[in-house]
């Protein structure tokens, strides 16, 4: 697939606490992690640096989530202040998108119509909720 989906961390993959570390929000890594078995790459598009962005990737790796690149468009990119640091992506998730974040349930649903669904129904609300049903 080779399909780049640029994901933002605090507010996003995380509860906005920043420059503290936020709790996980609802299904972020497992979806993040799917999304990586269906053959996509994801870059980590984060604001963070130095010791605050080691930690927002320790995090994401404990949870199974490492990334094709990190505040770059590719491994190994250097930037040299020549260029734009814009992430060039085919996707790009991030909580202060027009119009919010969607719930996790929604984007995958959006990005995987066609697979089963990612969660596993444990309550009916909690079903209906993520998928409508």
């Amino acid at each position: 697939m080779d399909k780049i989906i640029a994901v933002d961390f605090d507010g996003t993959i995380v509860e906005n606490r920043y420059p503290q570390m936020g709790r996980e929000r609802a299904f972020a890594f497992q979806t993040l992690r799917e999304l990586q078995h269906k053959g996509y790459l994801l870059v980590l598009w984060t604001c963070r640096v130095g010791s605050l962005l080691d930690d927002a990737v320790e995090l994401c790796k404990k949870n199974g989530v490492e990334f094709y690149a990190v505040n770059s468009a590719y491994p190994g990119e250097v930037l040299d202040g020549n260029a734009s640091r814009k992430i060039d992506a085919d996707i790009y998730i991030d909580d202060r998108n027009f119009g919010g974040l969607p719930s996790w349930g929604e984007i995958y649903q959006a990005l995987c119509p066609e697979g089963q669904p990612l969660y596993k129904q444990q309550k009916k609300s909690l079903f209906k909720r993520l998928f409508g049903g």
